[in-house]
């Protein structure tokens, strides 16, 4: 998929291509992903992934025949989602969580919503009827991004995780895989 996008601090020179992640992504993804646990609670991880861990991670995802996306320009990924298992257990096997980072200096540029709206479009051809997203609070663009895109507000758990020497709620928000269904 090619979306026209720009975003400050990446080349311009080119569309937005968004695709599945290549091996030799892991390195942009993991760079993607460490401001998040360094410095922020959106992740709730302490340490930040090596590469290997990272690739074993992706591997396990895809195995599982879940999408796992990039958005590229110019050769260097702006962004990346995926969806995985809801839970273990049988009943859930029509639900999958989805998640999605920016590059920091991408935020605010369409680059989620693009990423989502590919990744929805390739789980509708799948069996899944219900996606859903954690999201840990406070968190304004991520909420919105997902209110924009149809997410509802399901739940809050309060004071789940414990990170920078707070405790942070993380609230659920559920969508229909393919708005309108569900059968």
């Amino acid at each position: 998929m090619l979306v026209p996008l720009h975003s400050p601090g990446v080349p311009a020179a080119g569309p937005v291509i968004v695709r599945s992640i290549k091996d030799a992504d892991i390195d942009q993804i993991v760079e993607i992903y460490a401001p998040y646990v360094l410095e922020t609670a959106i992740s709730f991880e302490d340490d930040v992934p090596d590469s290997a861990e990272m690739r074993d991670r992706v591997q396990n995802i895809t195995a599982a025949s879940y999408p796992y996306l990039v958005a590229e320009r110019a050769g260097q990924i702006l962004g990346y989602a995926y969806a995985g298992p809801h839970r273990s257990r049988a009943a859930y096997r029509y639900s999958v969580d989805v998640t999605v980072y920016i590059k920091s200096e991408c935020h605010r540029q369409g680059i989620g919503r693009v990423l989502y709206d590919q990744l929805f479009e390739e789980l509708g051809r799948g069996r899944f009827q219900r996606a859903f997203a954690a999201i840990a609070l406070p968190n304004v663009s991520s909420v919105g991004l997902h209110t924009a895109l149809g997410f509802e507000l399901v739940g809050v758990y309060h004071k789940v995780g414990y990170k920078f020497d707070r405790w942070h709620d993380v609230s659920w928000w559920q969508r229909d895989v393919v708005p309108g269904t569900d059968e």
